[in-house]
């Protein structure tokens, strides 16, 4: 049986494999956002934080470049109100909002024929239309992501892009050596990841840096073991 995490908790476990994230607080009320975000500096991002909400830009629950105390703590009473309870809602998380005009997408996936495999895209709102995507089979080496990066067909947007420069590969090759270690190491419980989300990685003066997180977890099954080792001795083939 399947766990879907919250924003907050695949946070938590995909930064103890290295994935770096920006300074963000968990919060449960209007006054406790705008203290946080007063701490952590305007602009802010504000979004409705559950274990079962994976779908937030859908649905509303994600308010964007708040200036002030005021709008932070209307925005987070609205956030709560609009929870429902399937949510399993835990608070809002409260973030410094960044901008880019690039957006990629990284990934993983423990897929049933296989293995782990690790995925480097084009992410935001293009990502389903356009789908240019790189998967390889984990664990990976540094030279087998950095084929990945050089694999999509988007190279421009790689490059030196509306006065911006060119996307740092070290700090991408960085986040998907860590999600490759995320898929194919067991958690403590023995309980293994399904797949990650990372979607947007926005290139901030040419940074990736991921802003959303989504982690489901998979109960270890007969076969899943062997099937995760299997991936592991296979080295970084392609899919």
């Amino acid at each position: 049986m399947s766990r879907t995490l919250s924003e907050a908790e695949s946070k938590k476990l995909l930064e103890s494999h290295g994935v770096q994230f920006l300074p963000e607080e968990l919060v449960s009320g209007p006054d406790e956002a705008a203290a946080a975000a007063q701490r952590l500096g305007f602009p802010v991002v504000a979004k409705l934080c559950g274990d079962n909400i994976a779908h937030k830009t859908e649905r509303g629950l994600v308010r964007l470049g708040l200036n002030s105390a005021e709008a932070v703590s209307a925005a987070t009473r609205e956030l709560l109100d609009a929870a429902v309870p399937g949510d399993s809602a835990l608070g809002v998380l409260v973030a410094p909002m960044v901008d880019g005009d690039r957006e990629l997408i990284a990934g993983a996936n423990r897929d049933a024929q296989f293995g782990p495999t690790v995925l480097v895209g084009v992410g935001g709102v293009l990502a389903e239309a356009i789908e240019d995507v790189a998967v390889r089979l984990a664990p990976i080496t540094p030279l087998d992501a950095r084929e990945m990066v050089e694999q999509l067909g988007a190279q421009r947007l790689l490059g030196e892009f509306r006065g911006e420069p060119p996307v740092d590969v070290d700090v991408l090759v960085g986040i998907l050596m860590a999600l490759s270690a995320a898929v194919t190491e067991p958690l403590p419980d023995g309980s293994l990841i399904a797949s990650v989300d990372l979607n947007p990685l926005i290139v901030h003066r040419g940074r990736p840096v991921p802003v959303d997180a989504l982690v489901e977890l998979a109960d270890p099954g007969p076969g899943t073991a062997a099937g995760a080792s299997g991936a592991a001795t296979s080295g970084g083939g392609r899919r």
